[in-house]
């Protein structure tokens, strides 16, 4: 993991790809496909120029490619849309795969808080750390935990559930501060 503070120009993309895709996931939830494949190629044209060529390039496709290698799983265990998965590969693209997992890793404690905020709201923090422990535990037997349980699938109206592409804004936004604040 890294905390190096991505250049000017990368950090302008990131900001506008996180919270054009937060907005809209607020508002529709969903994230739209051209917002999304704007920020690959940005992120690959960005790093090509500002990394004179292949290095750059390869230094964006590592970082899309971490990013929806993991997120693909998540995806297939039914825990994330497909708009977080090609989110997040945007994002790896723009800053490179060290800068991603520190950003994948403020978006999963940033995530982790925000859902257990819902649940309380909602009254079903009991019912919601139950389900925790049951996706754990399916983990461990190598089966999606979405099959026995219809709450645990995204994709499905009675989970309880946040706009990633938001929570994904947020863990980004904090990466930035903690970078500039560490970098100086």
């Amino acid at each position: 993991m890294s905390l190096s503070f991505p250049p000017p120009g990368a950090e302008a993309v990131l900001l506008a790809l996180v919270l054009g895709a937060a907005v809209y996931d607020i508002m529709y939830r969903r994230i739209p496909n051209w917002l999304n494949v704007f920020g690959v190629l940005a992120g690959i044209a960005l790093n090509t120029f500002l990394y004179s060529g292949f290095s750059g390039t390869l230094f964006a496709l590592k970082g899309l490619g971490l990013a929806f290698g993991l997120y693909v799983v998540l995806y297939a265990l039914r825990a994330m849309g497909a708009g977080d998965v090609k989110l997040m590969a945007a994002v790896g693209a723009i800053v490179g795969w060290e800068n991603w997992v520190g950003i994948f890793i403020l978006t999963a404690i940033t995530g982790g808080i925000m859902s257990v905020i819902l649940a309380l709201s909602r009254g079903r923090l009991k019912k919601t750390l139950f389900n925790v422990s049951f996706i754990l535990s399916e983990m461990r037997s190598g089966r999606p935990a979405y099959l026995k349980n219809e709450e645990l699938d995204v994709k499905n109206k009675k989970a309880l559930g946040l706009p990633h592409g938001a929570v994904i804004a947020v863990g980004t936004i904090f990466f930035l501060a903690a970078s500039a604040h560490y970098t100086k």
